[in-house]
Protein backbone atom coordinates (compact mmCIF):
# COMPACT_ATOMS: atom_id res chain seq x y z
CA UNK A 1 0.00 0.00 0.00
CA UNK A 2 2.74 2.22 0.76
CA UNK A 3 4.23 1.50 -2.53
CA UNK A 4 1.00 2.39 -4.36
CA UNK A 5 0.87 5.89 -2.95
CA UNK A 6 4.40 6.40 -4.05
CA UNK A 7 5.97 9.83 -4.12
CA UNK A 8 2.68 11.72 -4.54
CA UNK A 9 1.64 10.94 -1.01
CA UNK A 10 4.76 12.51 0.38
CA UNK A 11 4.28 15.49 -1.72
CA UNK A 12 0.71 15.88 -0.62
CA UNK A 13 1.73 15.64 3.00
CA UNK A 14 4.24 18.40 2.61
CA UNK A 15 1.73 20.67 0.87
CA UNK A 16 -0.91 20.18 3.50
CA UNK A 17 1.48 21.39 6.22
CA UNK A 18 2.34 24.45 4.27
CA UNK A 19 -1.29 25.27 3.53
CA UNK A 20 -2.15 25.13 7.21
CA UNK A 21 0.60 27.61 8.03
CA UNK A 22 -0.53 29.91 5.26
CA UNK A 23 -4.09 29.69 6.48
CA UNK A 24 -3.08 30.75 9.96
CA UNK A 25 -1.13 33.70 8.57
CA UNK A 26 -4.13 34.80 6.54
CA UNK A 27 -6.31 34.71 9.64
CA UNK A 28 -3.89 36.92 11.54
CA UNK A 29 -3.74 39.40 8.66
CA UNK A 30 -7.54 39.53 8.54
CA UNK A 31 -7.64 40.21 12.28
CA UNK A 32 -5.25 43.11 11.89
CA UNK A 33 -7.30 44.52 9.02
CA UNK A 34 -10.49 44.25 11.03
CA UNK A 35 -8.98 46.26 13.96
CA UNK A 36 -10.79 49.62 14.24
CA UNK A 37 -8.60 52.61 13.32
CA UNK A 38 -8.32 55.49 15.82
CA UNK A 39 -10.81 58.24 14.96
CA UNK A 40 -9.45 61.71 14.34
CA UNK A 41 -11.03 64.34 16.53
CA UNK A 42 -13.43 66.58 14.63
CA UNK A 43 -13.44 69.46 17.22
CA UNK A 44 -11.00 72.45 17.28
CA UNK A 45 -7.77 71.93 19.11
CA UNK A 46 -7.24 74.63 21.70
CA UNK A 47 -3.47 74.25 21.55
CA UNK A 48 -3.43 75.31 17.90
CA UNK A 49 -5.74 78.27 18.44
CA UNK A 50 -3.64 79.72 21.27
CA UNK A 51 -0.53 80.49 19.15
CA UNK A 52 -2.78 82.21 16.60
CA UNK A 53 -4.12 84.52 19.31
CA UNK A 54 -0.62 85.36 20.52
CA UNK A 55 0.43 86.05 16.98
CA UNK A 56 -2.41 88.51 16.45
CA UNK A 57 -1.63 90.32 19.72
CA UNK A 58 2.01 90.66 18.70
CA UNK A 59 1.05 92.14 15.32
CA UNK A 60 -1.22 94.71 17.00
CA UNK A 61 1.62 95.71 19.35
CA UNK A 62 4.04 96.18 16.44
CA UNK A 63 1.48 98.28 14.56
CA UNK A 64 0.92 100.46 17.64
CA UNK A 65 4.69 101.05 17.99
CA UNK A 66 4.93 101.97 14.32
CA UNK A 67 2.19 104.56 14.75
CA UNK A 68 4.06 106.16 17.66
CA UNK A 69 7.24 106.55 15.61
CA UNK A 70 5.51 107.31 12.33
CA UNK A 71 7.50 110.00 10.44
CA UNK A 72 5.91 113.40 10.02
CA UNK A 73 5.95 115.60 6.94
CA UNK A 74 9.37 116.97 7.97
CA UNK A 75 10.79 113.47 8.38
CA UNK A 76 11.08 113.57 12.17
CA UNK A 77 9.37 110.83 14.20
CA UNK A 78 6.13 111.93 15.78
CA UNK A 79 6.03 111.14 19.48
CA UNK A 80 2.98 111.08 21.65
CA UNK A 81 3.08 113.14 24.75
CA UNK A 82 2.77 111.12 27.86
CA UNK A 83 0.48 112.10 30.69
CA UNK A 84 3.51 113.00 32.79
CA UNK A 85 4.74 115.53 30.20
CA UNK A 86 1.33 117.14 29.96
CA UNK A 87 1.04 117.39 33.71
CA UNK A 88 4.43 119.17 34.06
CA UNK A 89 4.05 122.93 34.65
CA UNK A 90 5.32 125.10 31.80
CA UNK A 91 8.36 127.24 32.56
CA UNK A 92 7.39 130.90 32.83
CA UNK A 93 9.29 133.42 30.71
CA UNK A 94 11.05 136.15 32.64
CA UNK A 95 9.51 139.56 32.28
CA UNK A 96 11.61 142.13 30.47
CA UNK A 97 11.63 145.91 30.86
CA UNK A 98 9.49 146.09 27.72
CA UNK A 99 6.85 143.80 29.27
CA UNK A 100 6.71 145.84 32.47
CA UNK A 101 6.55 149.19 30.70
CA UNK A 102 3.95 147.95 28.18
CA UNK A 103 1.61 146.94 31.00
CA UNK A 104 2.08 150.22 32.88
CA UNK A 105 0.65 153.59 31.98
CA UNK A 106 3.11 156.37 31.01
CA UNK A 107 3.80 158.68 33.93
CA UNK A 108 5.42 162.09 33.77
CA UNK A 109 8.81 162.36 35.42
CA UNK A 110 9.30 164.49 38.52
CA UNK A 111 12.36 165.86 40.39
CA UNK A 112 11.81 163.20 43.07
CA UNK A 113 12.40 160.49 40.46
CA UNK A 114 15.80 161.92 39.54
CA UNK A 115 16.73 162.33 43.20
CA UNK A 116 15.76 158.72 43.95
CA UNK A 117 17.81 157.48 40.97
CA UNK A 118 20.91 159.34 42.12
CA UNK A 119 20.61 158.14 45.72
CA UNK A 120 20.00 154.55 44.71
CA UNK A 121 23.06 154.49 42.46
CA UNK A 122 25.49 156.14 44.86
CA UNK A 123 24.20 154.60 48.11
CA UNK A 124 26.98 151.98 48.22
CA UNK A 125 29.63 154.10 46.46
CA UNK A 126 29.71 157.32 48.47
CA UNK A 127 29.65 158.21 52.14
CA UNK A 128 26.55 159.67 53.76
CA UNK A 129 28.03 163.18 53.66
CA UNK A 130 28.89 162.86 49.98
CA UNK A 131 25.38 161.61 49.23
CA UNK A 132 23.87 164.63 50.97
CA UNK A 133 25.94 166.91 48.74
CA UNK A 134 24.24 165.39 45.71
CA UNK A 135 20.75 166.16 47.03
CA UNK A 136 19.24 169.20 45.31
CA UNK A 137 16.60 171.59 46.64
CA UNK A 138 13.41 172.14 44.65
CA UNK A 139 14.66 175.54 43.55
CA UNK A 140 17.24 173.81 41.33
CA UNK A 141 14.55 172.29 39.11
CA UNK A 142 12.47 173.69 36.26
CA UNK A 143 8.84 172.69 35.90
CA UNK A 144 8.54 169.14 34.49
CA UNK A 145 6.74 168.12 31.32
CA UNK A 146 3.23 166.81 32.02
CA UNK A 147 3.23 164.79 28.76
CA UNK A 148 1.19 167.44 26.95
CA UNK A 149 4.09 169.52 25.61
CA UNK A 150 6.17 169.38 22.45
CA UNK A 151 9.87 170.20 22.70
CA UNK A 152 9.34 173.77 21.51
CA UNK A 153 6.34 174.45 23.75
CA UNK A 154 8.13 173.03 26.80
CA UNK A 155 11.31 175.05 26.19
CA UNK A 156 9.26 178.20 25.70
CA UNK A 157 7.62 177.57 29.08
CA UNK A 158 10.86 176.99 31.02
CA UNK A 159 12.88 179.62 29.10
CA UNK A 160 10.45 182.48 28.56
CA UNK A 161 13.26 185.00 27.94
CA UNK A 162 15.14 182.84 25.45
CA UNK A 163 15.26 185.46 22.69
CA UNK A 164 17.08 187.92 24.94
CA UNK A 165 19.34 185.27 26.53
CA UNK A 166 20.66 183.77 23.32
CA UNK A 167 21.45 187.21 21.82
CA UNK A 168 23.58 188.06 24.84
CA UNK A 169 25.54 184.82 24.58
CA UNK A 170 28.94 185.36 22.91
CA UNK A 171 31.26 182.81 24.58
CA UNK A 172 32.82 180.14 22.40
CA UNK A 173 33.20 176.47 23.38
CA UNK A 174 30.10 176.87 25.54
CA UNK A 175 26.31 176.61 25.26
CA UNK A 176 23.41 178.20 27.12
CA UNK A 177 21.03 175.24 26.82
CA UNK A 178 22.08 171.58 27.01
CA UNK A 179 19.55 168.88 26.03
CA UNK A 180 20.58 165.34 27.07
CA UNK A 181 18.94 162.35 25.31
CA UNK A 182 19.52 158.62 24.91
CA UNK A 183 20.66 158.22 21.27
CA UNK A 184 22.00 160.02 18.20
CA UNK A 185 18.76 159.55 16.27
CA UNK A 186 16.79 161.04 19.12
CA UNK A 187 19.16 164.03 19.22
CA UNK A 188 18.60 164.73 15.50
CA UNK A 189 14.86 164.42 16.00
CA UNK A 190 14.87 166.88 18.91
CA UNK A 191 16.84 169.48 16.94
CA UNK A 192 14.27 169.32 14.14
CA UNK A 193 11.37 169.62 16.59
CA UNK A 194 12.76 172.68 18.41
CA UNK A 195 12.87 174.90 15.31
CA UNK A 196 9.94 177.00 16.53
CA UNK A 197 11.76 177.65 19.81
CA UNK A 198 15.39 178.26 18.85
CA UNK A 199 14.78 180.80 16.08
CA UNK A 200 18.14 181.91 14.67
CA UNK A 201 20.09 180.31 17.52
CA UNK A 202 22.72 177.75 16.55
CA UNK A 203 22.27 174.12 17.71
CA UNK A 204 25.10 171.58 17.64
CA UNK A 205 24.87 167.77 17.64
CA UNK A 206 26.93 166.29 20.47
CA UNK A 207 26.96 162.52 20.02
CA UNK A 208 29.56 159.93 19.05
CA UNK A 209 27.90 158.35 16.02
CA UNK A 210 29.76 159.25 12.78
CA UNK A 211 31.24 162.37 14.41
CA UNK A 212 34.75 162.45 15.86
CA UNK A 213 35.29 164.28 19.11
CA UNK A 214 38.02 166.44 17.49
CA UNK A 215 35.52 167.72 14.93
CA UNK A 216 33.05 168.71 17.65
CA UNK A 217 35.78 170.54 19.60
CA UNK A 218 36.70 172.52 16.47
CA UNK A 219 33.05 173.43 15.81
CA UNK A 220 32.63 174.65 19.40
CA UNK A 221 35.79 176.76 19.17
CA UNK A 222 35.02 178.11 15.71
CA UNK A 223 31.83 180.01 16.45
CA UNK A 224 29.17 180.74 19.03
CA UNK A 225 26.87 177.78 19.82
CA UNK A 226 23.69 178.37 21.79
CA UNK A 227 22.19 174.88 22.12
CA UNK A 228 23.90 171.53 22.48
CA UNK A 229 21.86 168.33 21.96
CA UNK A 230 23.49 164.95 22.50
CA UNK A 231 24.11 161.82 24.53
CA UNK A 232 25.46 161.89 28.11
CA UNK A 233 28.54 159.83 27.16
CA UNK A 234 29.83 162.24 24.51
CA UNK A 235 28.85 165.37 26.48
CA UNK A 236 30.72 164.07 29.51
CA UNK A 237 33.81 163.30 27.40
CA UNK A 238 33.79 166.82 25.91
CA UNK A 239 33.57 168.37 29.40
CA UNK A 240 36.42 166.20 30.73
CA UNK A 241 38.66 167.09 27.77
CA UNK A 242 37.74 170.77 28.17
CA UNK A 243 36.25 170.84 24.71
CA UNK A 244 32.93 172.00 26.18
CA UNK A 245 32.80 174.67 28.89
CA UNK A 246 30.00 175.07 31.45
CA UNK A 247 30.73 178.77 31.91
CA UNK A 248 27.64 180.06 30.07
CA UNK A 249 25.38 177.05 30.75
CA UNK A 250 22.04 177.99 32.34
CA UNK A 251 19.60 175.12 31.51
CA UNK A 252 20.02 171.32 31.40
CA UNK A 253 16.97 169.52 30.02
CA UNK A 254 16.81 165.72 30.34
CA UNK A 255 14.77 163.82 27.75
CA UNK A 256 13.23 161.86 30.62
CA UNK A 257 9.80 160.72 29.38
CA UNK A 258 10.62 159.66 25.82
CA UNK A 259 10.55 155.90 25.07
CA UNK A 260 12.21 154.01 22.23
CA UNK A 261 10.78 151.12 20.19
CA UNK A 262 11.28 148.78 23.15
CA UNK A 263 9.45 151.25 25.41
CA UNK A 264 12.64 152.05 27.30
CA UNK A 265 13.37 155.50 28.66
CA UNK A 266 16.86 156.96 28.73
CA UNK A 267 17.35 155.78 32.33
CA UNK A 268 16.14 152.25 31.47
CA UNK A 269 19.18 151.57 29.25
CA UNK A 270 22.07 150.57 31.57
CA UNK A 271 24.90 152.14 29.54
CA UNK A 272 23.09 155.46 29.05
CA UNK A 273 22.01 155.52 32.68
CA UNK A 274 25.60 155.14 33.93
CA UNK A 275 26.84 157.88 31.59
CA UNK A 276 24.04 160.20 32.75
CA UNK A 277 24.79 159.68 36.44
CA UNK A 278 28.49 160.20 35.83
CA UNK A 279 27.76 163.45 33.98
CA UNK A 280 25.49 164.73 36.76
CA UNK A 281 28.00 163.86 39.48
CA UNK A 282 30.98 165.44 37.71
CA UNK A 283 29.92 169.09 37.55
CA UNK A 284 26.23 169.50 36.82
CA UNK A 285 24.86 168.86 40.32
CA UNK A 286 27.55 171.03 41.94
CA UNK A 287 26.70 173.90 39.57
CA UNK A 288 22.99 173.41 40.34
CA UNK A 289 23.64 173.85 44.04
CA UNK A 290 25.35 177.11 43.30
CA UNK A 291 22.18 178.20 41.45
CA UNK A 292 24.06 178.64 38.18
CA UNK A 293 22.22 175.78 36.39
CA UNK A 294 18.65 174.52 36.56
CA UNK A 295 17.47 171.06 35.55
CA UNK A 296 14.25 170.26 33.70
CA UNK A 297 12.64 166.86 32.95
CA UNK A 298 11.02 166.79 29.53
Amino acid sequence: MGDDLGDEWWAHEGNSGASEAEAEEEKEVKKEVKKPQAKRPTGKITKKTQPEKRKSVTEETVKAKKKKTEPTACGAPQKRRSEDEDSKPKRKRKKTITDVLASSEPRAGAPADLQALVMQHFSDKLSVIEQEELMLPDSCFLSSNDLTHTVSSYLKQVCPKWSKIHKQHAAKSSVVLLVVCGSALRAIELIKQMTAFKGDAKALKLFAKHIKIEEQVKLLQKGVTHIGVGTPGRIGTLIENEGLSLQALKYVVLDWNWRDQKLRRMVDVPEVKLDLLKLLQSRILTACKGEKIKIGLF
